[in-house]
C-alpha cells in the first residue's frame, strides 16, 4: 500500500470527521496489520488493515493510531522506531520522525513506548472506541493499559466504563467515497480492465489456466498494482465453481472460460468478472445463456442509483433471468411462483452484488434495521449476475415442486460446463451510476472481434 495517491490532507480530515462523531471524553485505539507467517520463516505478503490505513495513510505493520477528542494530543502514532540492522535485512523503516514528516502526522512515538505512554491517555475518559473480538493478542494489552488506569481509581483518576465498537462510527465513513477515492478507483478498474482484455487476446485452446492468469497479474504489476483478490481462471467444468482457484486445468475448444480477477491500486481494489469462450466464438447454447446473464445484468445496473435501495438490482436480476431460463426450457412454471420457491437457485445460487472500496466484500451494512440500505452518491457496488449449468443439471418443474415431489429431468448435455457471470463496479452518482469497470468488454461482438484479433 502507498498513501501517495491520497494527500496526507485526505487521512487528516477523516480522522477530524470521525473524532467529532465520537465527541468528548472518549478514544478511539487503531491498530495496524502485523506480518503473518506463511510457512516457517516465510511471511505473506503484508497488506495493511483497512480501517488502520483509512485514518493514517501509513502503511507499516506494527503500529498504534490514538484518536483523543480534546486532549492536548488529539491524534498519535507509535511505531517501529529506525534499526539499520533490521532495515539492512527487511527494507527501510519511516521511524517516528520519518512518521511526522512524509505521512502528515501529528506526533509520533516509538512503538516501544506504548505501555508507558497509551496508558495516561486513557485517563478519565468515559469511553473507548476499539473493535475488540479480532485479535486476542492486542485485546489483552487494550485491557491491561484499562487496568492501569483502574489501579488509580484512589487517586481520582476515572478510568474508561464503556467500550464502543469502532466500525459503527467509521464503517459508514468507509462506505461513501471522496472524490480522492473515487479517482484512486477509477485507475484500479482501468488497470483491471486492461488485464481482462489481454486475457481476452491470448486466450485459445491448450492454453492451461494459469497462463491467462499469469497475464492478468502481469498487467497489474505492470500498472504499478497488485491482486485485490487470488484470481480465478475456470474453463469448462470450472467455470460453475463460483470460488475456484485451483487454475491449473487446460483451456479446451468448445469450453467457456470463466475469469473474475480484480487489481489492488494505493489500498482500493477492483472486481470484474468476464466469460468468453476459449476458442473465441460463443455457440448457440453458451450464447442464448451469455445474452440471458447480460440482460439480467442491464437490468440490475439499471437500479443502482439514489432512491433504489440494495436488493433492488438482485430482484431485476433474479426475474430476469428466471424468466429467460423459462424461455430456454431450464425451468418450468410460472415466474412468480418460481421466484417465490427460489428454484432458480441451482442455476443461480448467489446474490447480485456487494459493496466495494478498500477492501473487495468492503464494509458497510446492507441493511438499516429492517429496510435495505438506500443508495447514496458516492457507493460503489458490484453488479454480478451468474448462470452456472454444471454437468448433470435438471430441469426443474415447479409444479410438481409444490406438492413436495421430486420430478426433475436431465437437461440436455449441450447445456452442460457453461458457468457465466459478469460483474461490474459501478458508483452510484446524484444523477444515476457510472459504470467504473466498463473498458472491459462485455457485449457478444465486442469480445469476438478482440479476440479474432489475437491472431
Amino acid at each position: 500500500m502507498s498513501a501517495r495517491a491520497i494527500p496526507a490532507t485526505v487521512f487528516a480530515r477523516r480522522r477530524r470527521v470521525l473524532m467529532e462523531q465520537m465527541g468528548p471524553g472518549t478514544i478511539a485505539i487503531v491498530p495496524a496489520a502485523n506480518p503473518v507467517l506463511r510457512n516457517r520463516d516465510v511471511d505473506y505478503p503484508f497488506r495493511q488493515d483497512s480501517d488502520f490505513y483509512y485514518l493514517t495513510g501509513f502503511p507499516e505493520p506494527e503500529a498504534i493510531a490514538v484518536l483523543a477528542p480534546g486532549g492536548e494530543q488529539e491524534f498519535l502514532l507509535f511505531c517501529r522506531d529506525r534499526d539499520p540492522l533490521m532495515e539492512t535485512w527487511h527494507g527501510r523503516r519511516a521511524g517516528p520522525q520519518g512518521a511526522v514528516e512524509r505521512y502528515g502526522l501529528n506526533i509520533a512515538h516509538p512503538i516501544a513506548a506504548t505501555d508507558q505512554l497509551l496508558p495516561p491517555l486513557l485517563e478519565n475518559r468515559e469511553r473507548v472506541y476499539y473493535a475488540i473480538g479480532y485479535r486476542p493478542d492486542f485485546d489483552q494489552r487494550v485491557m491491561g493499559w484499562v487496568n492501569q488506569v483502574r489501579g488509580k481509581a484512589r487517586a481520582g483518576v476515572r478510568a474508561p466504563t464503556t467500550f464502543v465498537a469502532l466500525e459503527h462510527l467509521l464503517h459508514p465513513m468507509r462506505l461513501r467515497k471522496a472524490p480522492e477515492e473515487i479517482a484512486v478507483m477509477r485507475e484500479s478498474a482501468r488497470i483491471a480492465a486492461a488485464a481482462h482484455r489481454r486475457a481476452m487476446e491470448i486466450c485459445r485452446p491448450g492454453l492451461m489456466e494459469y497462463q491467462l492468469e499469469a497475464e492478468i497479474f502481469q498487467t497489474f504489476q505492470r500498472n504499478g498494482a497488485g491482486w485485490a483478490y487470488p484470481s480465478i481462471v475456470g474453463g469448462g467444468d470450472n467455470s460453475c465453481i463460483l470460488h475456484y482457484t485451483e487454475n491449473n486445468a487446460p483451456l479446451n475448444d468448445g469450453d467457456i472460460v470463466l475469469v473474475d480477477a480484480g487489481a489492488e491500486l494505493d489500498g482500493y481494489a477492483s472486481d470484474i468478472t468476464r466469460s468468453f469462450p476459449v476458442n473465441g466464438r460463443f455457440s448457440g447454447e453458451q450464447r442464448a445463456v451469455y445474452e440471458l446473464v447480460l440482460a439480467a445484468q442491464h437490468a440490475a445496473i439499471a437500479k443502482v442509483r439514489p432512491g433504489c435501495h440494495f436488493n433492488e438490482p438482485h430482484a431485476a436480476a433474479v426475474r430476469t433471468l428466471t424468466e429467460g431460463l423459462i424461455a430456454l426450457g431450464l425451468l418450468h412454471g410460472e415466474a412468480d411462483e418460481l421466484i417465490e420457491a427460489e428454484r432458480y437457485k441451482p442455476f443461480y445460487m448467489h446474490r447480485t452484488g456487494h459493496w466495494l472500496g478498500m477492501d473487495v466484500h468492503d464494509v458497510g451494512d446492507y441493511k438499516t434495521g429492517d429496510d435495505w440500505r438506500v443508495f447514496e452518491p458516492g457507493m460503489v457496488t458490484t453488479v454480478e449476475p451468474g448462470l452456472y449449468i454444471a454437468a448433470g443439471s435438471k430441469i426443474m418443474d415447479a409444479n410438481w415442486a409444490r406438492l413436495g415431489v421430486s420430478l426433475d429431468t436431465g437437461l440436455d448435455e449441450r447445456w452442460w460446463r457453461i458457468g457465466i457471470r459478469i460483474e461490474d463496479d459501478v458508483l452510484v452518482t446524484a444523477a444515476g451510476h457510472e459504470v467504473l469497470t466498463a473498458a472491459a468488454p462485455k457485449e457478444i461482438d465486442d469480445i469476438e472481434a478482440l479476440m479474432r484479433g489475437r491472431r
